[in-house]
């Protein structure tokens, strides 16, 4: 795992238009998932950069997260790696990061609807705590979805290093 690079963004966009399609088709609105375009990933991946830690597999990039403050924004695998405890690996190292920025705990948000991802936060230690109105960004304003929040206690790791 290194914190990601300009020239990771492309295949940032990829991972994350595939996965963010897979997991949030039918359980958010139209207009969400019509503002989703891969250019809109590829605008994203790239304008994110400083907040991105990528892993990599031979070279190239098999997995993101996104950590801003106490906040896991984004962890997504490509599905060629998906059961291989990379997703494990990069949550770990996104609650070392938000540990490590001086929080003592993280949180994130699963779109309502989404079961596999409740079930894998579930089995690493993440506690949900209700439904939340999570604002989506769509480029022209924001949309609410229903989310899942889930917070993790991560003090006590402050020998933990940021990205």
């Amino acid at each position: 795992m290194r914190p990601a690079t300009s020239a990771d963004a492309p295949a940032v966009a990829i991972i994350w238009h595939r996965g963010w399609r897979e997991g949030h088709e039918g359980r958010v609105s139209d207009e969400l998932v019509s503002a989703r375009t891969e250019a809109s990933f590829r605008l994203r991946a790239s304008q994110r950069v400083s907040d991105t830690t990528v892993a990599t597999v031979d070279g190239a990039v098999a997995g993101f997260i996104m950590v801003v403050g106490d906040e896991v924004e984004q962890v997504y695998v490509a599905s060629a790696h998906r059961g291989t405890g990379m997703a494990a690996a990069l949550l770990v190292k996104a609650e070392e990061i938000v540990a490590g920025d001086g929080h003592e705990s993280a949180w994130l948000a699963v779109v309502a609807g989404n079961a596999r991802a409740r079930r894998f936060y579930e089995r690493n230690g993440w506690i949900e705590g209700g439904l939340i109105e999570y604002p989506a960004a769509t480029g022209g304003g924001s949309v609410v979805v229903s989310a899942h929040r889930y917070d993790k206690r991560v003090s006590g790791s402050a020998s933990c290093s940021p990205r």
